[in-house]
């Protein structure tokens, strides 16, 4: 580990769209030492495994794949090895893994501080788990009821080749993706919403850099009690407020 009594950080692939974004948020910071390997090592193994052995924390942003061979690296260094956060979908169901999710539950904001592995959530996750967890852990929705996520986000998130074709003009106002009901953060959601039954996530894009909506439909009359919306926003605001 550097001496040092700023916490050491290393972003893996930082030249991706994720990476870009972290780093541009970590550098302006006085308390975190933003370390970095030179373009041409980024990607060789021996460089990135003794970066990895001098930090505190690895960021990982890749692929799912490559995020598990990365998290293999660093394992290897046993006592050297850092605290490692992924971006990816790699882990974010593994329950050997924490969910970086701090308003989740009570004590979950701890558990990450002091977890060794934490998986970042993903975007639409986090909005869609912040509704429903709540509700069904209240047992106002039923665990095994349908439920039926719909979304809409920037451009930002998507890649570079959506960023880009947003960013030019006439690029697309509006469409609809991930129709095939499969998309990658449907088992997060479920998990941690505490749905037994999968629910149907219809993902969508607008024409606008940042930005996030989640909604959740209810047939209020379906459900146990025939809770009022007054009876939802209550056990809501109980969740996150106190």
């Amino acid at each position: 580990m550097l001496d040092s009594n700023k916490p050491s950080v290393l972003i893996d692939g930082e030249a991706g769209a994720t990476g870009v974004a972290i780093h541009i948020l970590l550098e302006p910071r006085s308390d975190v030492l933003l370390k970095s390997l030179p373009s041409h090592l980024r990607k060789d193994p021996s460089a990135r495994r003794d970066m990895m052995a001098e930090v505190d924390a690895v960021i990982l942003c890749l692929p799912d794949d490559a995020a598990r061979e990365a998290t293999v690296m660093a394992d290897e260094l046993g006592s050297d090895a850092p605290k490692v956060l992924d971006a990816s979908t790699a882990y974010r169901v593994d329950p050997e893994w924490t969910y970086g999710f701090p308003e989740m539950t009570e004590g979950q904001a701890d558990w990450i501080a002091t977890a060794r592995r934490v998986s970042n959530p993903g975007c639409y996750s986090t909005g869609a788990i912040a509704l429903l967890r709540p509700l069904v852990m209240a047992g106002l929705i039923p665990p095994d009821y349908p439920i039926t996520i719909n979304a809409v986000s920037g451009c930002s998130g998507g890649g570079r080749q959506m960023i880009g074709g947003h960013d030019r003009d006439g690029g697309p106002a509006f469409e609809l993706y991930a129709l095939g009901l499969e998309h990658k953060h449907v088992p997060e959601t479920q998990l941690y919403s505490g749905l037994t039954r999968r629910p149907i996530f219809v993902p969508s894009v607008g024409h606008f850099r940042q930005g996030m909506l989640v909604s959740v439909p209810l047939h209020l009359d379906t459900l146990p009690g025939k809770p009022t919306g007054g009876d939802l926003h209550a056990t809501l605001a109980d969740a996150y407020h106190g």
